[in-house]
C-alpha cells in the first residue's frame, strides 16, 4: 500500500500513479451473489452451460457494475492519505467497460490522480482515474473517473 503524507503531498502528485491494488480473483460465486443481490440474472453472467455453447467467451462474465463495485476495496488496498478523517464517495464522472471479466479471472486496479480541488475549510474534492485490468488481458476491463470528498 502506498501511504501519502497528507493533502499537500497528494497535491504534489497530480498526474502520477498513486498506487496499484492487489490481484483479486472473480469467482463464479461472487458473480452469482451479485446477480442475486441486483436481480440481474442475465444468462451471460449465471448460466455456465449456455455460455460454453453460445458465448464468445465460452464462460460466464462478471457484470460491469460488479467490476465497478470493487473500486472501494481495490482503492483501500492501493493507497491511503494520512491526516484524512473521512474519504466520502462523491460519485463518478465517466465509466467505461472496454473488455469483459471472465469468471475465474484475476483483476487489479491502478489509480492515477487527476485533481485535488479545495472545497472549503477542511474539504477537498479529489478526482482519480481508476483502471481495472485482468491478469494477462490486453485491454482494461473498467476505466472510471472517481470523485471523493476528503475531509481533514
Amino acid at each position: 500500500m502506498n501511504r501519502i503524507a497528507g493533502i499537500p503531498a497528494l497535491q504534489e502528485r497530480i498526474g502520477a500513479v498513486l498506487g496499484v491494488s492487489d490481484w483479486v480473483t472473480i469467482e463464479q460465486e461472487r458473480i452469482q451473489a451479485f446477480a442475486d443481490a441486483t436481480g440481474d440474472q442475465q444468462w451471460i453472467h449465471v448460466d455456465r452451460e449456455r455460455c460454453e455453447r453460445e458465448s464468445p467467451y465460452r464462460t460466464t462474465i462478471a457484470h460491469g457494475y460488479l467490476t465497478l463495485s470493487l473500486l472501494p476495496m481495490l482503492s483501500a488496498q492501493a493507497l491511503t492519505v494520512e491526516g484524512v478523517s473521512a474519504r466520502l464517495n462523491y460519485g463518478l464522472n465517466r465509466v467505461r467497460f472496454p473488455a469483459p471479466v471472465p469468471s475465474g479471472s484475476r483483476v487489479r486496479a491502478t489509480f492515477r490522480l487527476k485533481s485535488v480541488e479545495p472545497q472549503g475549510d477542511n474539504r477537498f474534492l479529489v478526482t482519480t482515474e481508476a483502471t481495472i485490468e485482468t491478469d494477462g488481458g490486453s485491454r482494461p476491463v473498467c476505466v472510471a473517473e472517481m470523485l471523493a470528498m476528503y475531509v481533514v
